[in-house]
């Protein structure tokens, strides 16, 4: 990984590491990771707002939030749900609308996120 990079571990890898620990946490707490899983399925699928849509306004609160994990997998699923680099800029500049100038510094964090999956990150 680029040591100028704003995290520590790729966002591909972050993300399968999350993904490991998730079914960890399934295990342990089967109903409330059940109940999460519905819940993220229910809202990611298509209604009045398609899922592309729902995934970039994931990926703007994910960075107002500070969440890297969060970058993490809406980056990826914003990009596998058809988000173009300009919609996912423009999310950013939201982002930053309703942040201020930490979300500045997580935007950047989408930028190398998105460059990573974009070259074949899972």
């Amino acid at each position: 990984m680029d040591p100028s990079s704003p995290s520590s571990m790729s966002y591909p890898a972050q993300r399968t590491q999350i993904l490991t620990n998730m079914h960890t946490l399934q295990a342990s707490q089967p109903e409330v990771m059940r109940a999460f899983t519905a819940l993220h399925q229910a809202t990611t699928s298509p209604g009045v707002l398609d899922t592309k849509t729902k995934e970039l306004i994931a990926l703007a609160i994910g960075v107002a939030a500070r969440c890297d994990g969060c970058l993490a997998f809406h980056t990826h699923d914003a990009l596998k749900a058809g988000a173009t680099t300009a919609e996912i800029m423009e999310t950013l500049g939201v982002a930053i609308l309703m942040g201020g100038g930490p979300s500045v510094m997580y935007a950047t964090h989408v930028v190398d996120a998105m460059q990573q999956f974009q070259k074949g990150g899972h």
